[in-house]
């Protein structure tokens, strides 16, 4: 399948019948501006009702799956009220996107998660991790986090001492946390993903779609804005 808004995210059908997006912009660390959220929300809701789809893959291109949310946009805000409103709207569209996507999601995490990154990460069902992962909350020391995925992820507990911290997580000690589920080298990080897509995708689409919709309602999540999750 050819890339979506101008390659800053690219769509694959794969086999097993999974698709996977990779987010694009490795220059800036694929950094997720208000573009490359619209682009993943607008991916997520053609795919959900794409009945040869049974789950999907989230990546990063190059070597870093995100650091986060492209703070340039935030200078922006500050100054323009129209462009604050877009970025708050993108950013709520892109998590509810997410965390309701009615299939399965995987992250393949190729390196560092980090703020937004991270959140994209919690947010899959399932995590498998690159040995060069690395984990982190910095926009702990000054902004609000996305805590409802994370806590649902890990625990009360743990999900406190990242927020609070913002301290770093190796990939090691993420699994030893159950923050993710497997870690590979990270050129077996493809296989590995699609491997897990393929066993997934051996049950039947609407058990797979029930099955995903008991995590959203036990989750809870509703319509909340972005900083209220």
């Amino acid at each position: 399948m050819p890339g979506v808004a101008d390659d800053i995210l690219l769509s694959e059908r794969l086999e097993a019948e999974a698709a996977r997006l990779t987010l694009n912009r490795p220059a800036k660390r694929n950094a997720l501006s208000i573009e490359l959220r619209d682009a993943v929300s607008d991916e997520l809701d053609r795919l959900a009702t794409d009945e040869a789809v049974k789950v999907v893959i989230i990546t990063g291109a190059g070597d870093v799956f995100s650091a986060g949310f492209d703070l340039r946009e935030f200078e922006t805000a500050g100054q323009d009220p129209a462009f604050e409103r877009d970025l708050w709207a993108s950013s709520d569209r892109f998590h509810h996107c997410c965390l309701r996507f009615p299939l399965p999601l995987i992250a393949a995490v190729n390196g560092p998660a980090l703020a937004g990154g991270f959140d994209l990460a919690t947010m899959c069902d399932m995590r498998v991790a690159a040995e060069t992962a690395v984990f982190a909350r910095p926009e702990a020391a000054w902004a609000d986090v996305l805590y409802r995925p994370l806590h649902d992820l890990v625990g009360g507990a743990l999900a406190r001492d990242l927020s609070l911290t913002g301290r770093e997580v190796g990939a090691e000690e993420a699994l030893a946390l159950r923050l993710v589920d497997r870690v590979v080298p990270a050129d077996e990080l493809a296989a590995e993903s699609l491997g897990l897509a393929a066993t997934i995708a051996r049950r039947d689409r609407a058990t797979l779609v029930r099955t995903k919709q008991k995590f959203i309602d036990t989750a809870s999540i509703a319509a909340r804005q972005t900083l209220d999750l």
